[in-house]
């Protein structure tokens, strides 16, 4: 990093960077390599405020407060929990209570869907009747937002399944997608582990709208609009498919080659928050780990791309074990980030804060 030892030790007490002894060497430290190269890489970019700005939605540095999630040293934590762990055992119900951090008991008179129609399309009509009608979360108890919430999240998977799910969203999925109780708790694991991420796109749009004071249905449908963006959420389905043509050609090696050849990226690898590995992906491959021609396929786009899977890589190779469909998968992550979404409105709510940062102007001048 260019600096002298008293700065490299000023970074470690300021929190900037984590220091551990050398079991080697007493009176050596080791360093997170990643934070160090984050540290490096923002110390040469500068810290004038226009560049502060700027690199703060790109990765940067966090711009607020959350006590819901965070990614630390290759770990993701709910409110203190290791999400890994917590996936084990946890419903997607549990998961809304542990993120909102109250009890989260549907509301018998919680709206349900009342069109024909299913999936994406279902979703959003549903959030848009609900919101039609929902009163605004300003000014509101968390409790009883909380309490909307749980019934919203069973409205939203009635609307994405087609029928009222009045249990588990978990069961209610594998039920209308007919699987066994071992697929049914590979749903609900990989729900619970996609619940929450910190502060995502699709996060972010949720917490944008609930700082206006909007009703909890209308933040909802900001952060649906943002997951089905084929660089977020939606990636999930293109990997699905990706994943179907290479186990369809001849030689996964080949067909990623060909690919790269042709300047197509490999999709559902890397992530920026994990230099060691998406540990969804790794909890996702340890409870189910493909083998046959799927195994050989993800070992082919590994080696292809010079990375790991990361979450949508993992949920993808999930939905071909599962004979799901790409809405299906694409289901999965929907709902279960719901309920990251439904904390993030109320914590931001209950801030009383407006987030309404200035744009920098580069246009022309009027003279």
């Amino acid at each position: 990093m260019g600096v002298r030892p008293q700065t490299l030790y000023a970074y470690v007490s300021r929190g900037l960077l984590e220091a551990q002894a050398d079991a080697a060497d007493p009176r050596r430290s080791l360093y997170w390599e990643a934070e160090v190269d984050a540290l490096a890489a923002r110390r040469k970019a500068g810290r004038s405020r226009p560049v502060v700005a700027a690199k703060a939605i790109n990765w940067g540095d966090p711009v607020l407060e959350t006590r819901i999630s965070t990614v630390v040293r290759g770990r993701l934590i709910y409110r203190g929990r290791d999400v890994v762990a917590w996936s084990e055992t946890a419903s997607l119900e549990d998961t809304l209570e542990l993120l909102c951090g109250t009890a989260a008991r549907p509301d018998a008179s919680a709206p349900s869907p009342e069109t024909g129609e299913k999936g994406l399309t279902g979703a959003f009509t549903y959030l848009a009747r609900s919101a039609s009608h929902a009163p605004p979360m300003f000014g509101r108890g968390r409790t009883a937002i909380v309490t909307d919430g749980a019934g919203l999240l069973r409205g939203m998977a009635s609307a994405v399944l087609g029928f009222r799910v009045t249990g588990p969203v978990h069961e209610a999925a594998a039920a209308a997608w007919r699987l066994k109780p071992k697929g049914a708790d590979l749903v609900r694991r990989a729900m619970v582990l996609l619940a929450d991420h910190e502060l995502n796109a699709s996060t972010f749009a949720v917490r944008v709208v609930g700082s206006t004071g909007a009703s909890l249905p209308a933040a909802l449908t900001a952060g649906l609009a943002a997951l089905t963006g084929p660089r977020h959420g939606g990636m999930t389905m293109r990997t699905v498919a990706m994943f179907a043509d290479a186990l369809a050609a001849p030689d996964p090696n080949a067909f990623f080659a060909a690919r790269l050849a042709r300047g197509e990226p490999i999709w559902g690898l890397h992530h920026e928050l994990y230099p060691q590995g998406d540990v969804r992906a790794h909890a996702l491959r340890a409870a189910h780990e493909p083998s046959g021609a799927l195994r050989l396929t993800i070992e082919a786009a590994e080696a292809a791309g010079g990375t790991l899977l990361n979450v949508d890589g993992a949920l993808a190779a999930l939905a071909h074990t599962l004979g799901l469909s790409q809405e299906a998968a694409f289901a999965i992550f929907a709902l279960g980030r719901t309920t990251g979404w439904i904390a993030h409105a109320i914590e931001q709510t209950e801030t009383g804060a407006l987030i309404r940062p200035r744009a920098r102007y580069v246009g022309d001048d009027p003279g």
